[in-house]
C-alpha cells in the first residue's frame, strides 16, 4: 500500500519538476515508486551525458574537416586503433556499473565504494600497459592500418597524442561509471561539461593557432581533446573523495582488496572481449572500406561521427536500464527490472527511429556542414542514409545487450556479438564491397544487417529470463 501510494503521488509531480530534478540529481529510490519516472530521472543526465561524450568526435571532426581528406582520414584511422582501448574502458565500466549498482541495490554503500576503487586500480594498470607503448609505435600502427606516407607524415602525432593519452579516455568512462551504478547520473553529466567546454575553446585555438596558442594542425585536436578529458578526470576524482549521498570513497577504502578485485576483473575480461569483438569489427571494416581511397576512407569518418553522435544518447538510455536492472535485482525486484528494460527500449525506439527519418531525408545538407569536398560528401551522404535504415534495431539491440550487462551477465553479449560482428557483418562486407561490386556502399550495407541480427538474437535471449539468476 506504501508503495502504490508514493507511485500515485510521484504520477501527479508535473513532467517540468522531474526534468529539473533529473538534471540537479535526483534523491529517488530507484528500486520504488514510478517507473517511468525512475526511467526519466536517469535517463535523462545518462542522455545529456552521453550527447557531451559525443561531442569531444563532432567537434574534432568538424574543426578537421577543414585542413582536408587527409587530416580527417587521420583522424578516422587513429579513432579505429582507439576502438581497442574503448573497447577495454567500456568493458570495465559495465562490470563497475553492474557491480555498484548491485550494492546500491542491496543498501551497501561502502561494498559500492570498495568496487569503484578496485576498478579504478585496474584503469590505472591498463592505462599505462597500453598508452606507453601506443606513444612510441603510434606511425607504425598508422602504417598497419593502410595509411599512405602523406598521411603518416600529417597524423603521427595526433596519433601519438590520442592513443598515448587514452588513459584519461579509460578512467574518464570507469569514473563515470561508478556515478552511474550509484545513481547519480547528473554528477557524471556534469563532469563531462567541464571537459567539453575545455576541448571547445582549445579545439580551433590549438589547430589553427589563434590568439596566444601555437599552430598544430590535426596535433592540435588531440592535445585540446587530451586536455579536457584529463581535467575531466581530476574533477571526478575530487567528487568521489568528496562524496554524495549516495557514494563515497574514504581514504581508508582506498586499497586493494583481492576478493572484490578479482571478482570484477573476471565479470570485466568477458565485457572486454565483447566490447573488443565489436570495435575490432569497426577496424576490420575500415580496412574494407581503405581499400577505395582517402575520400571514401574520410566519407566513412564523417558519417559515423554523426552516427555516434546520435548514438551515444540512445546509449545513455541503454545505461539507464543497466542501472535499473543491475538496482532491482539487488533489491530482490527481478519483474521490475524486466518492465524497465522493455519499457526503456520502445522510447529508445522512438527517438531513433525519428532520427533516423531525418538523416534519411537531409543527409547531405547534414554532410555537408563538416566538409564541401565534392568526392567525400556523397559517399558520406550515402554511408549516413543506409546506416539510419537500421535504427530502430539497434535502438533495441543496445537496450537489451546493456541489460545483460547492468544484471552481470557480460557472457550473452560476447556471444552474440562474436556472431553477429565476425561470422556475418565483416565476411558480408568483403563480398558486398569487393565480390558484389558495391564499393563502400557494400560495407555500410552490411553494417545494417548485422545490427538488425544482433537485435533480434538480443530481444529472444532476453525474453528466456536466465539473467535474472546472475549473481555478482
Amino acid at each position: 500500500m506504501e508503495t502504490q501510494e508514493l507511485t500515485l503521488e510521484q504520477a501527479q509531480i508535473p513532467i517540468w519538476k522531474s526534468i529539473r530534478e533529473a538534471i540537479r540529481g535526483s534523491h529517488q529510490d530507484f528500486t520504488q515508486g514510478s517507473l517511468n519516472r525512475a526511467i526519466l530521472l536517469l535517463a535523462i543526465p545518462m542522455v545529456l551525458e552521453m550527447v557531451l561524450e559525443s561531442l569531444f568526435a563532432v567537434v574534432d571532426v568538424f574543426w578537421v574537416g577543414r585542413l582536408g581528406a587527409d587530416a580527417v582520414a587521420t583522424v578516422g584511422l587513429t579513432e579505429s586503433l582507439m576502438s581497442l582501448v574503448f573497447a577495454v574502458g567500456l568493458g570495465l565500466s559495465l562490470s563497475t556499473t553492474a557491480m555498484v549498482a548491485r550494492r546500491i541495490g542491496e543498501k551497501d554503500p561502502e561494498g559500492a565504494a570498495v568496487a569503484g576503487v578496485q576498478a579504478i586500480a585496474i584503469g590505472l594498470a591498463v592505462s599505462l600497459l597500453v598508452g606507453i607503448p601506443c606513444f612510441f609505435f603510434a606511425p607504425q600502427l598508422l602504417k598497419l592500418m593502410g595509411a599512405s606516407q602523406q598521411i603518416i607524415a600529417t597524423g603521427s602525432g595526433y596519433a601519438r597524442i590520442a592513443l598515448g593519452g587514452s588513459g584519461a579516455i579509460m578512467l574518464l568512462f570507469l569514473n563515470n561509471a561508478i556515478f552511474r551504478g550509484a545513481g547519480d547520473a547528473a554528477i557524471a553529466m556534469r563532469l563531462l561539461w567541464v571537459s567539453n567546454i575545455i576541448n571547445l575553446i582549445l579545439d580551433p585555438c590549438l589547430i589553427f593557432g589563434w590568439g596566444p596558442f601555437p599552430k598544430l594542425g590535426v596535433t592540435g585536436a588531440a592535445l585540446a581533446t587530451l586536455t579536457g578529458r584529463s581535467i575531466g578526470v581530476l574533477y571526478q576524482f575530487y567528487r568521489l573523495l568528496r562524496g554524495s549521498e549516495r557514494i563515497r570513497i574514504l581514504r581508508s577504502q582506498i586499497r586493494l582488496a583481492l576478493p572484490v578485485l578479482l571478482r570484477l576483473l573476471r565479470v570485466s575480461l568477458t565485457g572486454i572481449l565483447q566490447f573488443a569483438i565489436a570495435h575490432t569489427s569497426w577496424i576490420g571494416l575500415v580496412r574494407i572500406v581503405s581499400i577505395f581511397g582517402s575520400a571514401a576512407l574520410a566519407g566513412y569518418t564523417i558519417a559515423i561521427r554523426i552516427v555516434i553522435f546520435v548514438l551515444l544518447p540512445s546509449w545513455g538510455l541503454s545505461n539507464a536500464a543497466a542501472t535499473l536492472v543491475g538496482q532491482n535485482l539487488g533489491a530482490k525486484q527481478p519483474e521490475r527490472a524486466e518492465k524497465s528494460v522493455w519499457r526503456t527500449g520502445f522510447y529508445n525506439m522512438l527517438f531513433l527511429g525519428g532520427i533516423g527519418i531525418v538523416f534519411t531525408i537531409f543527409a547531405t545538407p547534414i554532410v555537408s556542414l563538416f566538409t564541401h569536398d565534392p568526392q567525400v560528401v556523397p559517399l558520406a551522404a550515402s554511408c549516413l542514409r543506409i546506416i539510419s535504415y537500421g535504427n530502430i534495431a539497434y535502438a533495441y539491440g543496445m537496450v537489451m545487450l546493456q541489460a545483460f550487462n547492468g544484471a552481470g551477465d557480460t557472457v550473452t553479449p560476447t556471444i552474440v556479438h562474436l556472431f553477429g560482428f565476425w561470422f556475418l557483418e565483416i565476411p558480408l562486407a568483403y563480398v558486398l564491397a569487393i565480390p558484389a561490386h558495391l564499393h563502400s556502399n557494400g560495407v555500410f550495407i552490411s553494417i545494417v544487417i548485422a545490427e538488425g541480427a544482433i537485435a533480434v538474437a538480443g530481444m529472444i535471449l532476453f525474453r528466456r529470463g536466465r539473467w535474472k539468476l546472475q549473481r555478482i
